[in-house]
């Protein structure tokens, strides 16, 4: 594990189980399987704070960015413990960064980056991040000034 990652820099932890299906041809969990992950966890996280985009509604996120930093491998049956900040709070947007750590040894195994834009459900411009959800965000910012970023080895 880098020692430059921090587990308290990230306020909001969850654990996911990777699936026997998730491992690929090479053995350990396929690189498309972390993004899917990040996914589950703010979404996840977005629903228990009142913001549940399949309920439909006048307001909707969008992803116009995501980005990935694969540092370890991790393999089925070993579950992903995901660490949620939000690096910024905008007018309608948010940038996430979740840390992916394999939970048998806590290495942590990806940083994952992604930004929401919250928009009106039938023009898709942008629109104010929903006000249910802004002091809960502001919560996750913590110390989330830099991105936590490990060196390559």
């Amino acid at each position: 594990m880098s020692d430059t990652f921090d587990r308290a820099r990230y306020p909001h932890w969850v654990t996911i189980p990777t699936r026997w299906s998730d491992n690929d041809q090479f053995g350990h969990v396929n690189n498309a399987v972390h993004y899917s992950v990040m996914d589950t966890a703010i979404n996840d996280w977005l629903k228990a704070h009142g913001f549940d985009v399949a309920a439909g509604g006048d307001t909707i996120n969008l992803i116009p960015e995501t980005g990935c930093r694969y540092l370890a491998e991790i393999s089925y049956p070993d579950a992903f413990e995901v660490g949620l900040r939000a690096l910024s709070v905008g007018r309608s947007s948010v940038r996430w960064e979740c840390a992916l750590a394999r939970s048998g040894d806590g290495e942590l195994v990806a940083l994952a980056t992604s930004a929401h834009v919250f928009v009106d459900a039938t023009s898709r411009r942008p629109t104010a991040v929903p006000q249910v959800l802004r002091p809960a965000l502001e919560a996750l910012l913590g110390e989330a000034a830099a991105p936590a970023e490990p060196p390559i080895s």
